[in-house]
């Protein structure tokens, strides 16, 4: 399988050249963003999009906050630099890994003692932050992919793949990682109304690594899982609060038709991923536009002056989930966030 890289900082360019990802499967194109209004727009349109992704593009779009500063005095520099990460940060409010890469970065930079060094540290740690992504996503698809028979078929919902991270994925790496570990697994891909990340971006990086997918509707999940042709769910995550995952809309729904059938959800996600701050009531669920939903095309799909409602994401109970895997091992039931953190930050042995 030969990986895809999403998104990366190009060094002669001076800024990020990632996949458009609202051009998949039909065109694929590397766009050059030189500007920090460029980037936002990117991320407020999903042509960047994914948690670890965001975490990436976070750090990154610090770095292209200060690469293109021009300011000398560093007090003026450093609070320059600073607004323009605050809109960097603000620019999708569910997925916690945005402002977490972006805050990382800006810790390291405030660090430096004049522009330029701030600016070569700013850039380092967002290079730093893409290259841990990486080994992330491999650990976690090495961990999850013992979770899995030799031969079954999974359920994932969205896009947790390479697209959704630098490179390889969360849930979708725990898919390549079984497949190279020589385990025969198929994937049945929710479309995931109404961006359909499932069917446009899912499907295309499955088929273009030569594993057997299948596109279903969203709706169609309960029954594919009555059937009984389903052995696992493993979707990504946003956001994890001490009580609750934030995915994808229609995460929520997999989740309890997978407990009623008796089948493992999993939950594939980096560490940067898990808000031990927070519960489910605090966090604020993103609300995107009519237009994703009543247009298609040329077509319009809901009658003018009829409201619409369209949460990009959903919470699902940790009592729902069958364990959290990460790139430090799999978590199993009881959740306690607050404890796994601590052992990271304490370096002690994986959970």
């Amino acid at each position: 399988m030969k990986e895809i890289s999403t998104l990366w900082w190009d060094d002669e360019l001076g800024g990020i050249r990632y996949i458009d990802q609202t051009l998949l499967p039909t065109e694929y194109a590397i766009v050059r963003c030189t500007s920090v209004d460029r980037l936002i727009t990117a991320i407020k349109r999903l042509e960047i999009r994914g948690a670890p992704a965001l975490g990436v593009a976070g750090g990154y779009g610090v770095a292209l906050a200060a690469a293109t500063c021009t300011e000398i005095s560093y007090s003026t520099f450093t609070r320059k630099v600073q607004k323009e990460s605050g809109r960097i940060r603000e620019s999708r409010p569910t997925a916690v890994n945005l402002s977490w890469g972006v805050d990382r970065v800006i810790a390291r930079m405030l660090a430096a003692p004049d522009a330029a060094s701030a600016q070569k540290a700013a850039l380092d740690e967002a290079k730093a932050i893409a290259a841990e992504d990486t080994r992330c996503c491999h650990a976690i698809g090495d961990y999850g992919a013992a979770l899995l028979p030799d031969k079954c078929t999974v359920l994932t919902h969205c896009n947790a793949g390479a697209l959704a991270c630098s490179t390889w994925g969360t849930a979708l790496g725990v898919i390549r990682s079984a497949v190279a570990a020589g385990k025969t697994v198929k994937v049945i891909a929710c479309e995931t109304r109404p961006l359909l990340q499932g069917a446009r971006l899912t499907a295309w990086e499955l088929a273009r690594d030569g594993i057997d997918v299948t596109v279903i509707t969203d709706s169609m999940a309960a029954h594919i899982m009555r059937t009984g042709t389903i052995d696992a769910v493993i979707v990504g995550a946003d956001r994890i609060t001490r009580d609750a995952v934030f995915n994808k809309i229609g995460t929520y729904m997999h989740a309890v038709c997978a407990r009623y059938h008796g089948i493992p959800f999993y939950v594939a996600a980096p560490l940067s991923t898990f808000d031990a701050t927070r519960i489910e009531r605090e966090v604020i669920i993103e609300e995107r536009g009519r237009d994703e939903l009543a247009v298609v095309g040329n077509r319009t799909l809901i009658p003018d002056g009829v409201p619409v409602r369209n949460y990009a994401f959903d919470a699902t109970p940790m009592e729902l989930v069958s364990a959290i895997i990460t790139e430090r091992g799999i978590i199993r039931p009881p959740f306690d966030i607050n404890a796994l953190l601590s052992r990271t930050a304490s370096n002690n042995s994986e959970p």
